[in-house]
Order: structure tokens, then sequence, then C-alpha cells
């Protein structure tokens, strides 16, 4: 007793305690407290808020209905019961069952397996039982009154409100009369909405997640009113009987259903090795993502088709050509076409969301499966592509033919090969060109020029140059200066008009003798011009070698050449670079009743160039037997052993074509030495403006037959190598020279100066 009253005592003081100290609190720590503690409240008002019920509450409270009368009967409302749990013991205790399903039950035995049960038992009789479930189904009206919309005529509002109570009470007496007459005040007044539902309660409808619960759970609970078919089972066959039933439902009959560490999953069967992939479903979601894919496409096609794009395409000038920076500008000063762009981002943006979450569920449901899918995500193109694609639609689309245009090389990739859906390319005009319009008659050329040029051949030329006066130094156009159909038939009937007299030279191989290529040997072919024929610079636009082989031969015979446009060391050359950026291939064509074959190179106009000495590397790919992989290639060839004679060839004859250009070293020195001179003494360049325009044309005109190069980088230099090789003037004379006509090609022609790279 004096323990109670010590443990009474106890409290009452810290009763008092709590108290004094939460009365000593601050008022406003005390709301800032609770305004704390009852955030989520305001915020998110907690679940109830988000239920059902309340939202249709929160609804019917804004149209005005603030009364909710709702009256309802049951119909038909009855219980069935089965007896059949009440005795499990199926041997000692029988209960009245199918004979058929006892009979089943005593197959089974003492350990029955997985698939006998689902064959005996499952695939027969199902996996649950029915203890009890309620038929019958429910009828109900419900009436919502806005009482501030009642008729205001009547005195009492009280008795209207009775009056509606009483018509909705006779709802199951007359149905039809008492609708008719509620009908007509919801249309008179307004105040009242009235609805009605009727509904019946069948046998519950079971998922398959649910099924399972049933059986993760105690069978012992009694509201379960479905329970698993173990509950009538002898207790030895429960637990198969559960393990069963869950592969049965989880695994489809085709293995079994473990759970490890909270994992479950189904051991497969041998014959069944995908049951853990639910191939069906991932073929949806695969055709799915597939019908998304060509949603994208579509996307694109309708942002093209549109109004706003097409309006902007049939805006863009046709008379000369457009680059990218053109085209941006009027990209971007088209309002309605950015309005639509922007509605084609944001749709992209929306299905590219999509498209993540539907392979996001393809990938976690492909996890268990031997085959992993594979899908990749579309990109969206960038505004540099948009601007592209529109060069594409206004160069590369003729003849019913598609493609896509390089700015780079002003030419179209057609998409069925060939040039049929390229146009005429406009001429460049603008800024610092001295184009100022294309020609009608050939838009691809200059039609007229810009003050201080003249037109010349479909392109500007400063207007004080005189072409005919830069043929006295260098005769650029000659009788052999064919047209390119008429050069092309000349190379392959290997017309002597065009044959350039060269020399041969090599330590390595002769003519017309065997020998072994499978390490490089070394030829070349010089004029040298600049000791014997000092009045000529020549043009390559061809080469020629017929080869021979042995029969059977197992060689494919590799050329690398190298070239020096006017002399000079092996390092002032420049390498052929065959198949790259439009550049010719080796063509090889068979002689007849022979092992000999013509390796022809047709450069043609296009692609002809200056040279003095053609440098051959020959390299050989060979398919050699084991006992002569050591061979070092050397010494006489032993043609009676059929082993090494498969690897030999022999060169018959190696041919330059081309023609020579008349050349005034000393007309071109003095020029030469009188820019340089103009140059050292810092004089104007109007002094001798006459002769730097020359000069500039004969730069320009040498330069242009430079090998190509890959896009973006400069070109080589190839005036700087006749300055030095043909004119002998060395390194500081030809940076004064080339430095002078750079500072008046921008400061006085103000013309772009274009980048070259040091080859001499």
């Amino acid at each position: 007793m004096n323990w109670r009253f010590i443990e009474v005592i106890c409290f009452l003081f810290i009763w008092d305690h709590i108290t004094v100290q939460s009365s000593r609190q601050d008022p406003s720590a005390a709301e800032q407290h609770v305004s704390k503690q009852f955030d989520w409240l305001i915020s998110d008002r907690g679940p109830f808020h988000h239920s059902r019920s309340y939202l249709s509450f929160v609804e019917r409270f804004r149209q005005g209905f603030t009364t909710r009368y709702k009256i309802y009967r049951e119909f038909a409302r009855w219980k069935v019961r089965n007896t059949a749990i009440e005795r499990r013991d199926l041997i000692r205790n029988p209960v009245p069952l199918m004979p058929e399903f006892q009979r089943s039950v005593r197959m089974l035995g003492r350990r029955p397996s997985t698939q006998q049960f689902i064959d005996t038992i499952i695939k027969k009789y199902g996996t649950h039982i029915l203890i009890s479930a309620t038929l019958g189904g429910e009828e109900a009206l419900t009436m919502y009154m806005a009482k501030n919309k009642l008729d205001r005529k009547m005195v009492n509002v009280t008795q209207s409100v009775e009056t509606l109570h009483q018509l909705a009470s006779s709802y199951f007496i007359d149905r039809d009369g008492t609708m008719k007459k509620l009908h007509e005040i919801q249309i008179s007044t307004n105040a009242i909405k009235v609805e009605t539902a009727c509904h019946f309660e069948p046998l519950t409808p079971l998922s398959q997640s649910w099924a399972l619960n049933k059986y993760s759970q105690s069978t012992e609970d009694p509201l379960f009113l479905l329970p698993g078919l173990q509950v009538i089972f002898p207790e030895y066959l429960q637990e198969k009987f559960v393990q069963s039933a869950l592969s049965y439902i989880m695994c489809n009959g085709e293995g079994e259903y473990v759970c490890r560490n909270s994992q479950c999953v189904c051991r497969c069967a041998e014959e069944f090795q995908q049951c853990n992939c639910p191939i069906t479903d991932i073929q949806i979601i695969e055709n799915t993502l597939m019908g998304m894919a060509d949603t994208w496409a579509t996307t694109y096609k309708d942002f093209e088709n549109s109004d706003e794009f097409k309006s902007f395409l049939k805006r863009l000038p046709s008379t000369h050509f457009l680059p990218v920076s053109s085209v941006h500008l009027l990209w971007g000063s088209d309002w309605d076409l950015q309005a639509r762009f922007r509605l084609l981002q944001s749709s992209l943006e929306a299905q590219r969301l999509k498209m993540q979450r539907t392979a996001r569920k393809l990938f976690s449901l492909s996890v268990r499966c031997h085959h992993k899918p594979s899908h990749q995500m579309p990109r969206e193109r960038s505004v540099l592509q948009w601007l592209n694609r529109v060069q594409s639609f206004l160069y590369c689309n003729e003849n019913g033919f598609w493609g896509t245009f390089l700015e780079s090389q002003r030419t179209c990739v057609c998409h069925t090969g060939g040039s049929l859906c390229q146009r005429p390319i406009p001429c460049v005009i603008g800024g610092n060109n001295s184009c100022a319009m294309c020609s009608l008659a050939n838009i691809s050329q200059c039609g007229s020029c810009n003050k201080g040029y003249k037109l010349y051949r479909g392109r500007c030329e400063p207007q004080n140059v005189d072409s005919e006066r830069s043929e006295q130094f260098i005769s650029f156009e000659t009788d052999l200066d064919f047209q390119d159909l008429e050069l092309k038939y000349l190379l392959q009937k290997m017309d002597s008009r065009l044959y350039v007299h060269t020399t041969f030279i090599s330590n390595e191989i002769r003519l017309e003798t065997f020998f072994d290529p499978r390490w490089r040997k070394r030829m070349s072919l010089t004029l040298k011009s600049n000791k014997n024929r000092m009045d000529y610079l020549h043009m390559i636009v061809g080469l020629s070698m017929k080869i021979c082989q042995m029969r059977n031969s197992s060689v494919d015979p590799m050329f690398f050449v190298y070239v020096n446009p006017f002399s000079g060391s092996h390092s002032e050359g420049w390498s052929m670079p065959f198949g790259e950026h439009g550049y010719p291939r080796w063509e090889r064509v068979r002689l007849q009743s022979s092992q000999c074959y013509n390796w022809t190179l047709l450069l043609g106009n296009r692609w002809k160039t200056f040279f003095e000495t053609v440098h051959i590397y020959l390299r050989s790919r060979a398919k050699m037997p084991t006992t002569l992989r050591n061979d070092t290639g050397q010494g006489p060839v032993d043609l009676s052993d059929p082993n090494k004679r498969q690897i030999y060839i022999k060169i018959s004859d190696i041919q330059v074509f081309g023609y020579s250009l008349r050349f005034n070293a000393d007309l071109l020195r003095s020029a030469v030495q009188q820019v340089n001179q103009s140059y050292t003494q810092g004089t104007q360049f109007y002094s001798s403006s006459s002769v730097m325009l020359l000069l500039l044309d004969i730069r320009d005109r040498i330069n242009r037959l430079a090998p190509p190069v890959a896009p973006g980088k400069p070109q080589l230099d190839l005036f700087s190598c006749m300055l030095k090789h043909r004119l002998k003037l060395n390194n500081s004379e030809m940076i004064r020279v080339n430095h002078a006509l750079d500072m008046y090609n921008t400061e006085i022609l103000k013309q772009s100066d274009h980048l070259t790279t040091k080859l001499c």
C-alpha cells in the first residue's frame, strides 16, 4: 500500500512539472509548433481528401448542393455456406463429396509430385473452395439539394424539404411517377439533382495476386470467404498442395514456385526453359516501341508537311546559294515556323519520356530471359541538322529522288546512288565574294560581278587582270586542254598525243624482268625539266602500267604514288589519296589470252596537276606458304620452283599521260622581283597594282590544281614550290612575295585570305 501511495505522489509531481512548463511557453511558439505539426493538413489535406467520395462531395458543394438524401433497399440477400470444411479428414470422417474427387485424393498417395497435383486435382477441380457467399443486390436513390435555390415563394422552406423527402420515399412504390415528378422539379428549379443506382453482388471475383495472398497467409482467418482447397486435404498433403497451386498460378504449370531471401521465382522445368520470361508481354512491349518509333518519324513528317514549314521553303531565295549561316538567319526570323517548331519539340519530349518508361518496363521484364532485348532511343534532330535538312530540300530534290547535301563539298549524296537527285547548285554571292548575281542561263555560274571585277568564264576576276597577259607567263590554255569526255576517251585509247616521255629510274626493279614484290620496291618516272626543259611546266592527267603475273598467282599488288610538282626532294611531294574525297582509283583490265593486266589511273581535268617526278612504291599482299615466310625476297629469281613461281610478277611498261605548258621563267622572275623589291622598300602597292593582280591570278590558278584534302583542311601551296624550284628563290624571298600578295588581297581588294599548307 505504501508503494502505491509513493507512485501516486511521483505521478502528481511529474504532471505538475509538465503543466508548469507548458504554461510558461510563449503563445507564438505554441502556435508555431501547432502550425508545423499540421502543415501536412493545410498543404496535402491527408489521404481522406484524395478519396473519391470526398472529391465528389467537393464537386457537388461547388455546384451549390449542401444536402444529400439517400434511400436504398436490399433485395434477395441470402448466404450460401459450405459444410465440407467442418470435417477435414476425408479418410476417417468422410464428408458428402463427389466420389471422383475422393478417388482422386486417394490416388495421390503419400508423396505426390507437383505435376500429379496439377493433373489430378488442380486442372479438374481448381485451387479454391467456397465457404460462404452473399447473393443479391442493392437499389438506391440519391438526391442532392441546394436549400438556397428552393422556391423562394414558399413561406417555410423546411416544409418544402420535407415534401421532397416524402416524394423520394415513394420511389420504391411508384418508380416512374416519382422520377417524373423529381425530374420536373430538377428542371424547373435547378435546386436538386437526382441519381439512381442498382448493382448486384455475385460471387467475389479474385485476381491472381489475391489468390497468392490466400496461400501465403493463415487459412484460420474466419473472414476469408474463398480459402485454398488445402483446408479439406489431410495434413500430410496440405503443404504440397499449396506449393503445387502456387506453381500452377504463378508459373503456369511450367515450373516450381520457389521463394528465397524475399525473392520468388519459378524454377523452370527442362522442357520449359523460358517459364520465367513473359515472352508475350515482351513482344507486346517491343511492338509498342516499334509503333512509338514510327510515331516519332511521323511527327517529323508532319512538321515537314506543315503549312509553316512549306511556306518557309517557298520564301527562301533560289537565285543564289544559301549557306547554313544564311538559312539560320531566315529560320530564326520566321515567327510562325518557330511556334510550330516549339510544338514539335514539346511533342517529341513527351514521346521520349513515354518511350523511356516503356523501355524500362521492357528491360525489367526481360531480367530472367535468355534473350536480352535491344532498343535504341531515337535522337532528336538539332537545329543544325534541320538547317542541313532545309539545304537538302533545296538542292537534293530532283527527278523524284532524295539525297543529303554536303556543304563542305557542295554536292549531294543521293539515297539511290549516283547523282540523279542533285539540282544545279547556285553560285555564291554576298559577303566578300566578287559575284553579284548568278547567271540566268546557268545558275551554277556567276552572271554579273561587283564593282572592280569582271566576268570571265562564269567567275569574277579583278578588273585589272588580263587573262591573256597571264598566258605570256604560263600558257594555261593549250590545244590539248580537252573537255572531260574527250579526255577520258583519249586516255582509254592511250592516245599518243598525251604521251609524256619520262625517264624510268629504279635500283630494285628492271622492266620486262620477273621479281619478288613481297617487300617494298621503289621506282620513279622523272623529267628533269629544271635542267633540260626549263621553258615548260608539265601536267599529269593519267598513269598506266602493264603488270604480268604467273599463272595461279597469289600476289595482289598495291601501289603508293607520290608526286613532286616542281622537282625537289622526296619530302616535298604529296601522296595520291586513292578513293578519298572523290579521287579516282586504279582500274585493272586483263589483256586477252595472257596473264597481264593494264593498271590505269584516270585523273581527267578535275584532278590533273603539275608533276616533275612521280615516285611509285610497290608493296604486295601475298598468301605465302609457311616455308617462304622467312625468306628475304632477295637474290636471283628461281622460276623452276612452283612454290616460289606463284609470287613473281613483272612490269612490262609504265607510262605517264599529260601535256606540257609553256613557261617563261625570266619574265615571271622579273615580275616577282619587282614585288619583292617594293615590299622590301616599303612602297605602296598602288605603284605595282597590275603586277600584283597578275601574280594573284597566277597563284590562284596554280593552287587550284592542288590535290584534294579533307573538308575543313587548307589546300597545299604549289605556288611556293614553283617559286623555289623553277624561279630559284630562297625561303625569305618566298615569304616576302606571299606576304605581299596576301596583304594586297585583304587590304586593297578586301577579299578573304585562303589559307594554304606549306609543301616546299
